[in-house]
């Protein structure tokens, strides 16, 4: 099976990179450093794609999480995602572009504003708990952001690169899967109340799992 692994930069796979190496460069597998953010990853990827068409995408990376009821370092798939900051604060109120009407909210490859991976078979395989994230441009440290999101999106995660993966792949009709690591609580700065190094940990043995189960 051709899998492709992308991650916004090569310190969040490191583990997995020295795993690939050591296993003499896994065949069947191809490896893409997309950049960070939303536009890189939309090109990085799509110019893969154009090389070379796999049977799945994983998405590997860090990621904020909103929900503190969910533990720093803990790994899970997200199954919808969508553009948060495409937006604008009218009235005291976050207002999407498919609140605004520019974009209808099922125009595909959306499904009321989300961008959902339904390809349960896979989500299933990997046996890890699926939630809800958002993407931006701008990471979230204010506390009226946060209110906006939570009231609008309700979601456990916040990237800058999830929503690319989905859109990309839905378009392309392509089985993904976006994993990820809690790093942090989305608003809290101070680096000493991170988990970057478990994430990390924790990001990596589930990826390679997941690898060797395919």
């Amino acid at each position: 099976m051709n899998i492709l692994v992308i991650a916004a930069t090569a310190k969040e796979i490191e583990p997995f990179l020295r795993y690939y190496r050591n296993e003499q460069n896994l065949p069947g597998i191809d490896i893409v450093i997309t950049g960070i953010g939303l536009t890189s990853t939309t090109y990085h990827l799509t110019k893969q794609l154009q090389l070379k068409r796999p049977e799945l995408v994983i998405q590997a990376g860090l990621a904020g999480c909103f929900d503190k009821q969910i533990p720093l370092a803990s790994v899970v798939i997200v199954k919808e995602d969508t553009i948060a900051d495409e937006s604008v604060i009218e009235l005291k109120e976050l207002k999407t572009i498919f609140d605004l009407n520019l974009v209808h909210q099922n125009q595909f490859p959306h499904h009321k504003g989300w961008l959902i991976n339904s390809n349960s078979s896979f989500i299933k395989k990997s046996k890890i708990k699926t939630v809800k994230g958002i993407s931006v441009n701008h990471i979230t440290t204010s506390k009226e952001m946060m209110g906006f999101y939570k009231t609008k999106f309700n979601p456990a995660f916040e990237s800058m690169e999830g929503a690319a993966l989905h859109y990309v792949c839905l378009m392309e009709n392509i089985p993904f899967l976006q994993l990820r690591s809690v790093s942090n609580y989305i608003g809290e700065r101070d680096k000493k109340k991170w988990s970057l190094k478990e994430a990390i940990i924790n990001l990596n043995n589930e990826l390679i799992r997941i690898i060797k189960n395919y």
